[in-house]
């Protein structure tokens, strides 16, 4: 077979060539053709069509997330923002944290455990390409639902990769949420989140500048595992077929599922860390989605010169690949550096102390051009900005969908609300041990939560918190939060409801909301109705950050999310981080203390529309979620922050799904002691415990603190109503039930295992 070459792809311009099955468009194929002026070379059309993809190019998604770069909020912590690896925020004392989210969602439904594993695997090379130790993960889970057979199938298999890479790390898993409903059943969201901690000097760039400088591919030797991996899966949808495979048989893409080694990984982040650490490093790229096509354009692209590249150098698994799936693998535990000269023997001296494979395959040159050759032939000649940055932009037709107005219409007020104490009494326990409210301890104890030592603050807490200095005690605190059910009913204020609640958690653990990394998860941008519920949910984020102060660093954006024509709910999923000064003046969420005092923050309205109420008992979804007021959520966290730092609170626990009753019970259990509730005058004992209003918060105040704690609030203006006390071992709300934490605890605590255990 003649390989096929720059030269001859110029001499041979009609050859029928494959970029439909490579996810190409028949016009972007023209477009290539057009910006070489002549065909593609095989392996030319393999490094556009994966880095053309949706997921790399966000082709679909561009015209939107331009917001967040038109609406940054004033801001001093953020160091490093949208473009790179990973965002950067400066928390002080010298110290620069990273963060992302992103998704690994059809692999992990192709092959639940790799999917997962090599999910997180890929978010903290992320961490390290930006000069940074990982110290911890996170990982916000949703599935179909939970009785559901292949829910069987996918929940433990991610939940083990989850588990068995983070653990194999050594790296603490600290936050996250699992979330089922019907709407994932074939498109599971699989969310991985990392932090990573640095000194600002030390912050590392994807870009490969310097004539001359040498190009290092360094980890493991590339194989077949993941060509076509994750950027060719997570561009389309699963088609019915696939989703049948869900009632017994594999899923049909089951080869492009990467496979993952976390002691390769280890031993790469180490490796990687002591190159930085004697600045031998000019540039860095991990290798994730389309491999080294991906790495080496962007690289060139983001620097001062071209690149050459000898593919025959590249150190392979799989002697029988051929230069197209080299340039396409997805085999993970991949990094490419950029060294000069002088440090090479250096580098390659630390990669071996560390029993890392590290090779020169290429250099950088002065000119503009991205040259790659095989055995001696030039099989690649671009411009590499064509490859990397100036894909294609669609501006995809989007209108509001006919049945939105049906759906809000279609508010939870018809729905029977319990009329007597024991009508309540039996809805609290069927919402604490539904699948959605019930304790995930099953799944959450299969991570690792303090490994390294530095947690503070771990599942089931509102958010995570990690020591980062541990003579002064700084801190920084991580929450991520979403509602693909108030996203349905209302995309706009779905994305600020899920950023509300995520900021609200960071500053009910006494952490100062500073900056938000998100994963937006949603189905075909072909249809028209979820690129309206995109727009509206990148609109409705954009303009909350930028009232609530926290700049988007960066994130993810996941679609295709969608089988056949049924599409998932829409799903912003947003990530906020936080600093604390003193993680010793942390504040968890369990009553510990009896005779606390229990106050109620904020304005409790009749919002049941989208709630887990409405889900539970009545199987419900439609009407207006609750209302969005940002100013109000600032000062509740002001308010937060202060009683923690202050010495003020013992507890606080935000309320969100479920209301104010699950948050009761979480508490309670949390720390073994019971409450006694009394309902204030003229409120509805139902709205009060269900309602799922935004901007709220419980917080157990000791007598000592309450005058000096409400008369804060009430200088700044905040609602705070004394509902009760910490006392016994019961939850007792006056007149209408009383419910033992025996009883609470078992109904909690039973479900998830029953499912999967």
């Amino acid at each position: 077979m003649t390989l096929d070459t720059v030269k001859h792809a110029a001499e041979t311009p009609d050859t029928d060539q494959p970029w439909a099955e490579l996810g190409l468009k028949q016009d972007e194929y023209e477009r290539v053709r057009e910006i070489l002026g002549r065909r593609p070379t095989g392996a030319e059309l393999a490094m556009y069509s994966v880095m053309w993809s949706e997921h790399c190019s966000y082709k679909s998604s561009k015209v939107h997330l331009k917001q967040f770069g038109q609406k940054v909020p004033e801001n001093d912590a953020m160091l490093v923002g949208i473009g790179e690896n990973a965002g950067v925020v400066d928390v002080g004392q010298g110290y620069a944290v990273t963060f992302k989210v992103e998704s690994h969602n059809h692999p992990s439904y192709v092959e639940p455990y790799q999917g997962a594993a090599t999910g997180v695997g890929g978010i903290v090379r992320d961490i390290i390409a930006m000069g940074a130790r990982p110290v911890a993960v996170v990982d916000p889970l949703r599935f179909g639902a939970a009785d559901h057979p292949d829910t069987k199938r996918v929940l433990p298999g991610v939940v083990a990769g989850i588990g068995g890479y983070g653990n194999c790390l050594g790296l603490p898993n600290i936050g996250g949420e699992v979330v089922f409903d019907s709407c994932y059943q074939g498109n599971p969201l699989v969310n991985a989140g990392a932090i990573g901690v640095m000194r600002h000097e030390d912050i590392h760039l994807a870009k490969a500048s310097g004539a001359g400088n040498k190009v290092i591919l360094y980890g493991a030797r590339t194989g077949g595992d993941g060509i076509g991996g994750a950027s060719i899966l997570a561009s389309e949808t699963f088609t019915d077929a696939s989703a049948a495979d869900a009632a017994g048989a594999k899923p049909s893409k089951r080869p492009a599922v990467q496979v993952g080694d976390p002691f390769q990984e280890k031993l790469l982040i180490e490796c990687t860390l002591e190159a930085f650490a004697e600045k031998l490093v000019v540039g860095i790229q991990d290798l994730g989605a389309a491999g080294l096509s991906c790495a080496t354009s962007e690289l060139a692209s983001n620097g001062s010169g071209g690149m050459r590249v000898e593919l025959d150098d590249v150190p392979l698994r799989d002697s029988t690949l051929s230069p197209e799936e080299i340039l396409m693998s997805e085999s993970q535990e991949r990094m490419c550096a950029v060294v000069e000269p002088a440090k090479v023997e250096r580098f390659l001296a630390i990669c071996e102390k560390w029993d890392v494979t590290a090779t020169v395959i290429g250099e950088v040159t002065d000119g503009d051009r991205l040259e790659i050759f095989w055995h001696g032939e030039k099989i690649v000649d671009v411009d590499p900005k064509t490859v990397a940055h100036e894909g294609p932009v669609y501006e995809r037709p989007y209108a509001r969908p006919a049945w939105q107005d049906e759906l809000q219409a279609d508010d939870a007020g018809k729905l029977a609300r319990p009329r007597t104490g024991e009508e309540l009494r039996e809805q609290v326990l069927k919402l604490v041990a539904s699948p959605n409210q019930a304790s995930k301890s099953w799944i959450t104890s299969q991570y690792d939560h303090f490994v390294q030592g530095g947690t503070v603050l771990a599942q089931p807490e509102d958010a995570g918190m990690i020591r980062i200095d541990e003579t002064t005690g700084l801190g920084v605190a991580i929450a991520t939060d979403g509602n693909g059910r108030y996203a349905k009913l209302d995309p706009y204020h779905g994305a600020q409801l899920a950023l509300a609640e995520s900021y609200r958690n960071v500053a009910a653990t006494g952490a100062k909301p500073l900056a938000i990394s998100d994963c937006l998860n949603f189905g075909s941008p072909e249809d028209p109705a979820v690129m309206w519920q995109f727009s509206e949910a990148v609109r409705g984020l954009a303009d909350g950050c930028l009232e609530l102060g926290t700049p988007v660093t960066g994130g993810n954006v996941s679609l295709y999310n969608q089988t056949g024509e049924a599409a998932i709910h829409p799903t912003p999923v947003v990530a906020v981080l936080g600093v604390i000064d003193d993680v010793s003046r942390r504040t968890p969420v369990a009553f510990a203390d009896e005779g606390h005092l229990v106050y109620l923050l904020g304005d409790t309205e009749d919002e049941l529309s989208g709630s887990a109420w409405s889900q539970v008992v009545h199987d419900h979804l439609g009407g207006l979620p609750p209302k969005v007021d940002l100013a109000r959520e600032k000062l509740l966290a002001e308010i937060l922050i202060s009683a923690s730092r202050d010495g003020m609170v013992d507890a606080a626990h935000d309320l969100s799904d479920g209301g104010l009753v699950q948050a009761l019970v979480e508490s309670c259990l949390r720390g073994g002691k019971g409450a006694r509730i009394v309902v204030p005058d003229g409120v509805d004992p139902f709205v009060l415990l269900f309602s799922e209003s935004a901007g709220r918060a419980i917080v157990a105040v000791p007598r000592s603190e309450e005058l000096r704690f409400t008369d804060m609030c009430g200088a700044r203006g905040l609602p705070a109503t004394r509902i009760g006390v910490v006392d016994g071992d019961a939850i007792d709300v006056q007149d209408q039930f009383t419910l033992p934490l025996s009883e609470l605890r078992a109904a909690h605590e039973a479900t998830i295992p029953s499912l999967f255990g």
